[in-house]
């Protein structure tokens, strides 16, 4: 199974590059994280926030591969908690599904995005900085194939 985060923007702090990174190396070998970065749109002062987050829509919708379940970031989705995440990995794995994990530049996904994913999934009610979602998101899939094969990770 193939997990891709699909995340607008790049040259990310060197803390989050290894957090995210930490965990990744950790998934079995049946199992694969990547990070795919999308370059987020130039912001200005005179900058049409509507506008920028559909150029990068634009761009996520175009690195999605087909037949991959696609999942929103979005704070209005369904939340899950550890145990459900990995209940929802396992049957993705029976399904024989990879996944494409949407995340948001700061000003969020476009209506595009939103209608495109299968799946909205909410990490948390807050609002979080879009960088530190990779690294969540790292940790909690991490967290969610330790518990399926048993490993004492998750206590």
């Amino acid at each position: 199974m193939l997990i891709r985060l699909l995340a607008i923007g790049t040259k990310m702090p060197a803390w989050i590059e290894q957090g995210f990174l930490e965990y990744a190396k950790r998934f079995p070998a049946s199992c694969q994280l990547k990070l795919i970065e999308v370059p987020a749109a130039k912001r200005t002062k005179n900058s049409v926030i509507e506008r920028l987050v559909e150029e990068e829509g634009e761009k996520l919708l175009a690195v999605i591969k087909p037949n991959h379940h696609v999942i929103a970031l979005e704070i209005k989705g369904k939340m899950w908690s550890t145990e459900q995440l990995a209940a929802q990995l396992e049957n993705w794995q029976n399904e024989r599904r990879n996944i494409d994990l949407l995340i948001g530049g700061p000003d969020g996904l476009s209506n595009r995005c939103l209608q495109k994913a299968e799946t909205k999934w909410s990490l948390s009610p807050l609002t979080l900085p879009h960088p530190l979602v990779r690294v969540i998101l790292a940790e909690q899939l991490y967290r969610a194939t330790s518990i399926l094969q048993g490993h004492p990770y998750h206590r």
